[in-house]
């Protein structure tokens, strides 16, 4: 039995666009320290769906709560109480590393004595103190990642929400990327993870399929592959969508 609380509450949440639904009608709870991802093609919702849960994009209809706060009343808490990690890499590229995390970190209100020690944790953590002084312009798309997630957690937020970080990036990058989020997960960190690699899928302790906007089905990649008769999470989405849209 899951005894963890609950971290991320989402009932009947809709966003439109003008006649456009981007969103629709999704529900589903995340408990604390579960990495949750979010599987779709592009322009499944997923991104949409992140903005609104970190208090960037107002919904439509519906409700939802982060980490015991409202998306619709408390937006300001709940970028106190979240790290957020776009694909884009929200890195200022004429600042160096160093003064990268220190800039997230003031924004985060750390004090002075609270940043040099989160800021020499990530250095260490994410091996990047040999290039602490580098402009960021000049490190590897890699290293960029790992200096975004750093940002990210520089205030040690209680939930993250990672918006394909992974998205360009190499495959030992990657692998090394996830052993990280899985982690901060074992200390209780909730990572609320969106893909489109089939592969990227199995590191999540459950899985959300989503289509045009729906969630499809939510459970565990290994109950997944089981209930729909399938060897990989590749399989299971492609029949889900062949069977659910044609």
């Amino acid at each position: 039995m899951n005894l963890n609380p609950t971290t991320v509450k989402v009932q009947q949440l809709k966003k439109k666009f003008g006649s456009f639904t981007a969103v629709d009608n999704i529900s589903f709870e995340v408990k604390q320290g579960e990495i949750f991802g979010f599987l779709g093609a592009n322009g499944a919702g997923k991104t949409t769906t992140i903005r609104m849960l970190c208090g960037l994009l107002l919904p439509t209809s519906g409700e939802a709560w982060v980490n015991g706060f409202s998306i619709d009343k408390n937006s300001e808490e709940i970028k106190k109480n979240i790290g957020y990690m776009s694909q884009k890499f929200s890195l200022y590229n004429d600042l160096t590393v160093e003064e990268n995390i220190t800039f997230y970190g003031g924004i985060y209100g750390l004090n002075s004595n609270k940043l040099i020690q989160r800021k020499e944790w990530i250095l260490k953590k994410l091996s990047l103190v040999d290039q602490r002084k580098t402009i960021t312009r000049k490190i590897p798309l890699g290293w960029k990642q790992r200096l975004a997630l750093g940002c990210a957690i520089v205030h040690n937020p209680p939930i993250l929400f990672l918006d394909e970080p992974t998205s360009g990036v190499d495959p030992i990058s990657r692998r090394e990327f996830w052993e990280l989020v899985n982690e901060l997960a074992e200390q209780g960190t909730t990572a609320f993870v969106t893909t489109h690699y089939m592969d990227e899928a199995e590191y999540c302790n459950r899985l959300s399929i989503m289509h045009r906007g729906k969630i499809i089905t939510i459970n565990s990649p290994q109950m997944l592959k089981k209930e729909y008769h399938q060897s990989s999470i590749e399989d299971v989405f492609i029949s889900l969508i062949r069977d659910n849209f044609g």
